[in-house]
């Protein structure tokens, strides 16, 4: 073999070694939660500060440390805030992803770093478990009721958001239970992005394009609450009726306003999923991983009339 030959040989040799040398090696699980990221979408939403709320009390009950971060729905911000959390050595990411396929690279380099990881709201791939409402359920109870009160009969507009499985779930709810409606006619299906501004700006748009509406799905409270806002600017407050998905703060104090076209809203629990996905990480680090990764939180729908029954976040 020539010199020249050796040399090459030598030198793939060397960068193959040092290739498996670099290679990370799966740090372990950890066996106490002592410190604990919590990831959110936005913050802005009151569904986050409850779930927020709620991360500071089941940290506080366990004695660890939390850490919570804001995306402002960016998932670039998620990526980089995975990344840091890796850096300081957290022992637990709870995440609320912005896209549940795009974070995956990240959950898995935290899961490398010996991290666990649970997804809340809604799912992430790669994640040890996933807490959430049972998404398909609360759309289904928001628009059966809405339907109800319709007198099973008129068109509708749905106010969806951005595309997240919850949000697709709620939506699919309402239509699959809307098939049990001959009377009801879906006309007009636009995205908000989760809040009231924009719910108020897609719902004044379909109400031009389709004047004669007598009921509105918005996926979550911010959204419906717009549409709310919206339906009342046009005058068609007696015309209209507005329903929703979350169970917030906000959503109760509208039921309880006289003359408001909002008649309901089915329940999420933010700060229970929270509980229960530190309650499940305790467990993994136990070496007790769940039986079933994702664990579904049932919904419950709040009218006017049952308003002063409802505990809230």
């Amino acid at each position: 073999m020539s010199w020249i030959r050796r040399l090459a040989c030598a030198s793939v040799c060397t960068v193959a070694l040092m290739g498996i040398a670099a290679a990370p090696a799966t740090a372990k699980t950890p066996a106490k939660i002592s410190q604990i990221g919590l990831m959110i979408q936005d913050m802005s939403n009151p569904f986050f500060s409850a779930m927020s709320k709620g991360a500071k009390e089941a940290a506080a009950a366990i004695g660890a440390k939390l850490n919570t971060q804001d995306a402002q729905l960016d998932l670039a911000a998620q990526n980089t805030q995975i990344d840091a959390f890796i850096q300081q050595g957290v022992d637990l990411i709870v995440i609320s992803a912005v896209d549940e396929a795009g974070i995956e690279p990240a959950i898995q380099r935290a899961k490398d770093a010996g991290i666990i990881v649970i997804a809340v709201d809604t799912p992430a791939h790669g994640a040890d478990a996933v807490i959430m409402t049972n998404a398909v359920q609360a759309g289904e109870k928001s628009c059966d009721y809405l339907f109800q009160q319709m007198g099973g009969k008129g068109e509708v507009l749905l106010v969806d958001g951005t595309v997240i499985q919850t949000i697709i779930d709620r939506i699919n709810g309402c239509k699959k239970v809307a098939k049990n409606y001959p009377g009801i006619k879906i006309v007009g299906q636009q995205a908000s992005k989760n809040d009231r501004a924009s719910g108020l700006a897609v719902t004044t748009d379909m109400l031009t394009a389709h004047p004669d509406v007598t009921g509105i799905f918005g996926m979550n409270d911010p959204s419906a609450l717009g549409a709310v806002l919206a339906v009342e600017q046009a005058g068609k407050a007696k015309q209209i009726k507005v329903t929703g998905v979350d169970g917030s703060p906000e959503a109760v104090a509208e039921l309880k306003r006289e003359g408001s076209p909002f008649i309901g809203t089915a329940t999420q629990n933010p700060a229970e999923m929270v509980r229960q996905a530190v309650k499940i990480a305790q467990g993994i680090a136990a070496g007790q991983p769940p039986k079933e990764k994702t664990i579904l939180i049932p919904s419950v729908l709040v009218t006017r009339e049952t308003v002063t029954n409802y505990a809230g976040w």
